[in-house]
């Protein structure tokens, strides 16, 4: 497996509007490069490229997401490193191999739908308590783009 490079990285936070006035300055940004809600992983993120990496604000449509419940136990902060990979599905099976254990989704399934692409979630455990995504997305948005 070759990482191509460092997808993005995500904070957990408990209000997006409260923290996008806080990041954007920072950032020099009035506004997201991307912003979407996910209803199966009840999310709802602002993206924002620095470079090619982007940088996600995320927070839970609900109480019980993944968001939240990660909110309640360590509280607002860096969730997740996100890898693009060229095939999340051979990762997996190569990682696996290798005894890196993955998260599955409430269907079982290791490799979840995002846009025209898959990711997943190697467990923390593994990773010195880090969640690690790995991702295939080839259809996202570049730093520049619109839509």
């Amino acid at each position: 497996m070759k990482i191509q490079k460092i997808d993005h990285i995500c904070i957990a936070v408990k209000d997006l509007q409260e923290a996008r006035k806080k990041w954007e300055p920072l950032l020099g940004k009035s506004e997201p490069d991307d912003s979407y809600e996910d209803e199966s992983e009840k999310i709802r993120v602002a993206r924002y490229y620095v470079g090619e990496v982007g940088f996600e604000l995320m927070e839970s449509t609900t109480p019980e997401g993944d968001v939240a419940r990660f909110i309640e136990k360590r509280g607002e902060g860096v969730m997740l490193i996100g890898f693009n990979v060229e095939s999340t599905r051979d990762s997996i099976a190569e990682l696996q191999a290798k005894g890196y254990p993955f998260l599955a989704d409430k269907r079982g399934k290791l490799a979840r739908p995002f846009r025209d692409g898959e990711f997943s979630f190697i467990h923390p455990g593994k990773l010195n308590g880090v969640l690690t995504e790995i991702i295939d997305d080839h259809g996202r948005k570049r730093s520049g783009e619109n839509g």
